[in-house]
C-alpha cells in the first residue's frame, strides 16, 4: 500500500495543547497500534474499524522526529503486517493510530491513497516509511 499521511484526532489535539500550555499531565502510551477502517474515522473518531476475519490491530513503531522547514515529521521504522485474513474484511479506505490494542483513543488518522478490498487469505502490510506524520 502507498504512503499515508496522518492527521491529528480531536483527542490528541486537546491532550497535546493541554500538556504543553496548561500543565495538564499526559502519560504517553507505552505502545501505539495501527487500525484499519472501512470508513473515515474523522478527527472525532467516528469511523468503522474492521472487525472479524482474524483482524487485530498491530503495533507500529515510529522513528525520531525530523525537523525541516519548520515542520516536524516521523515515519514507521519497520514493516507492519496484519494476520492473513480468514474472511473478507471489506474495502479498506483509512487507517488510524491508536493508543491501545483494543478500545483506547484515536491519535492520528488518514486515508489510504488506493483503497482496496481485503479478501479471505489476503495479507495487508505497510512497509517501513509508509506511515508518515507531519506537523507544522
Amino acid at each position: 500500500m502507498a504512503d499515508i499521511l496522518l492527521s491529528k484526532s480531536n483527542y490528541w489535539k486537546r491532550a497535546s495543547i493541554n500538556a504543553a500550555l496548561r500543565a495538564v499531565n499526559f502519560t504517553a502510551p507505552p505502545k501505539v497500534y495501527i487500525a484499519l477502517y472501512t470508513s473515515n474515522p474523522t478527527d472525532a473518531d467516528t469511523g468503522q474499524e474492521v472487525t472479524g476475519g482474524g483482524y487485530a490491530r498491530q503495533q507500529v513503531v515510529f522513528g525520531d522526529p525530523v525537523i525541516s522547514d519548520r515542520r516536524a515529521g516521523v515515519q514507521n521504522t519497520a514493516d507492519v503486517s496484519f494476520p492473513i485474513a480468514t474472511a473478507d474484511l471489506g474495502l479498506i479506505t483509512h487507517v488510524g493510530i491508536r493508543d491501545a490494542v483494543t478500545g483506547g483513543n484515536l491519535l492520528y488518522h488518514g486515508s489510504v491513497k488506493t483503497p482496496r478490498t481485503a479478501l479471505t487469505n489476503d495479507l495487508i502490510r505497510y512497509l517501513a516509511g509508509q506511515l508518515k506524520i507531519d506537523e507544522g
